[in-house]
């Protein structure tokens, strides 16, 4: 699972508390480690490995390190994004690029380094993390609603691809702020990921 927020911590629960080994991937090791040892102290097999999002080679040695030690992730979730503001004329072609390779492209590298075993084994799932932006943009957020809207594409092109060789892509489109204790608390948001994985038939839930 690559890890942005704290939703990804309790998405993992939701996959750990159901016989799944996890695997926790961010820039921060220091936050990685205590995840999992939070996950661990409730019985969930749970490592933690540093990755940037931005830099592909890094992502590419990771999965190499987690096919090593763990074998080939049965799930991938990926929940990566640049939370920045910014109107369109206040970005560059260089800065839209830049949240682009971490929003979408990073996405894009990481299935692709689960893919040809998921295929291999006509077994596997690919599950990203949308939002609202994609649907409803902002010119308060240009940058993150053209990479929500993308990668809602990637996740619906991938789904079209490989549904044939019985590989699951879907998206859970997050349509308001990730807050404990509200109607998208954590925990609830990480059942919808639950939900997609389980019975593999709608590729996208908008969460409303």
């Amino acid at each position: 699972m690559l890890l942005e927020q704290v939703q990804v911590s309790e998405c993992a629960k939701k996959f750990g508390t159901n016989n799944f080994r996890v695997v926790l991937v961010s820039r921060n090791q220091d936050a990685l480690d205590q995840y999992a040892k939070e996950l661990s102290s409730e019985g969930i097999e749970t490592y933690a490995l540093a990755a940037d999002a931005a830099n592909s080679a890094s992502l590419t040695a990771a999965f190499e390190q987690i096919k090593k030690n763990y074998g080939s992730p049965d799930v991938l979730v990926y929940n990566v994004a640049v939370l920045k503001s910014g109107k369109p004329t206040s970005l560059t072609a260089e800065s839209l690029v830049s949240h682009y390779q971490v929003d979408v492209a990073g996405a894009l590298h990481c299935a692709l380094q689960v893919i040809p075993d998921q295929v291999a084994q006509k077994a596997g799932t690919i599950l990203f993390t949308g939002g609202n932006f994609a649907l409803r943009p902002s010119a308060d957020y240009t940058a993150l609603s053209i990479g929500k809207a993308a990668l809602r594409t990637l996740a619906f092109t991938l789904a079209e691809e490989l549904k044939p060789q019985g590989v699951f892509v879907g998206t859970v489109t997050i349509a308001g702020i990730v807050a404990p204790g509200t109607r998208f608390a954590p925990e609830l948001i990480a059942e919808k990921y639950w939900e997609l994985y389980e019975k593999r038939e709608e590729h996208e839930i908008v969460y409303s």
